[in-house]
Order: structure tokens, then C-alpha cells, then sequence
């Protein structure tokens, strides 16, 4: 668990697969802390990544970039990404960027597991 009143990420395990939840603010102010909890997260669990984004009040382009990385890493390993629970308007920048039509976004934890038993 990483809180730092602004952010506040936890994590927990389905199956092999790592379920990030993120809460509050991505932007500068937070970034060091998400990269932070990504890398470990990564390191400890391996490629296959899970972000629950549900929690988000706010993304900017530099978290968004952040996230593209995560993907690319862990896709370029051989692993399963997924962002879930993505609200439009508090993650406008996926939208703006056009990366909301390339990234793996699902409704709901269940569908994006269910993507990647596929």
C-alpha cells in the first residue's frame, strides 16, 4: 500500500496476474510515487498487470505516458495488460491522445481476466 493523500494505490493478486487500485489524483505531483509502485510491482509479480483505474479523480498526459510504458513493458515481456473501470471524464487524456482506441481497456476486472484466459 502507498498513500501519500493525494494517491493512494494498493494491490492484490488474481490468480498470477497482479490487480493494481489506483485512487485519487495522476499528475506531477504523484508520478514519482505511480512509477514507483509499477516498477516494484512488476518486479515482485512479473509482466501480467492489471490497473484498476475506477478510483482515478484525475489523469494527466505525463500518468497516461506512464501507463503506455507499463504496457509496452509488460507486453514486450510476453505478459497480459489491462486498464479496468477507466471513466471517461476524470481520464479525458486517454480520449484526446486517441490511445483509448489502442490500449486494453475492459469494464470490469472479470472481462479483462476472461481477455486474457482467451
Amino acid at each position: 500500500m502507498s498513500d501519500n493523500g493525494l494517491l493512494s494505490l494498493s494491490s492484490g493478486m488474481a490468480g498470477d496476474i497482479v490487480v493494481i487500485r489506483v485512487n485519487g489524483v495522476l499528475d506531477a505531483t504523484t508520478r514519482e510515487q505511480f512509477s514507483d509502485y509499477l516498477d516494484a510491482a512488476a518486479d515482485d509479480h512479473g509482466p501480467d498487470m492489471i490497473l484498476d483505474l475506477g478510483g482515478v479523480a484525475f489523469m494527466d498526459s505525463r500518468a497516461l505516458g506512464l501507463i503506455v510504458h507499463h504496457w509496452q513493458r509488460s507486453t514486450t515481456a510476453g505478459g497480459n495488460f489491462a486498464l479496468v473501470s477507466v471513466r471517461y471524464p476524470n481520464s479525458k487524456v486517454m480520449w484526446v491522445t486517441g490511445l483509448s482506441e489502442r490500449l486494453p481497456l475492459f469494464d470490469t476486472l472479470d472481462e479483462a481476466l476472461a481477455a486474457f484466459a482467451a
